[in-house]
């Protein structure tokens, strides 16, 4: 019966270490902003007169 209690202790750490490391992981996404949308290379446009 030991061994039975044991293993359901083990299962039972293991869900909540599982668990915490998600929410954490899913913590540090939320935390880092957002990069700004600027291009890396603009084109100028002129203005053409015919």
């Amino acid at each position: 019966m030991s061994r039975l209690l044991a293993a359901a202790l083990t299962v039972v750490a293991a869900t909540a270490l599982a668990v915490g490391a998600a929410l954490g992981i899913v913590a540090l996404l939320d935390a880092t902003p957002d990069q700004p949308n600027t291009p890396l290379i603009t084109y100028e446009h002129t203005t053409q007169e015919r």
